[in-house]
């Protein structure tokens, strides 16, 4: 992983420049918009990409909000409090993509 991005990611990077370019100057804008902090921010992404079921995201916003300051408890707290809304099944499966990302450290 150069600088903590997956190969995939650098290798769409290196196809496709204008588009990641695009993809991150947009991520950029969405942080700078509203009174929400970082690691407040990849909370909730981590949320979001567990109820679409997407392990690459949940594991790249977990990445991130731990650099934003967010504790593992934290994380895990804005999963669990998903149950009732997205189900304990796919939250269990969230979870798991954390550990993935966590045990990797």
């Amino acid at each position: 992983m150069a600088d903590g991005k997956p190969s995939h990611y650098e290798r769409i990077r290196a196809d496709y420049p204008a588009v990641i370019a695009a993809v991150e100057q947009l991520g950029t804008a969405i942080g700078s918009t509203g009174p929400l902090d970082a690691r407040t921010t990849h909370l909730v992404q981590i949320a979001a990409a567990a109820a679409i079921h997407s392990e690459g995201a949940v594991h790249s916003h977990v990445r991130r909000a731990l650099a934003a300051g967010a504790t593992e408890a934290q994380i895990r707290h804005a999963l669990i409090a998903l149950i009732s809304t997205i189900g304990f099944p796919t939250v269990t499966a969230a979870l798991s993509w954390v550990d993935d990302v966590l045990d990797n450290r």
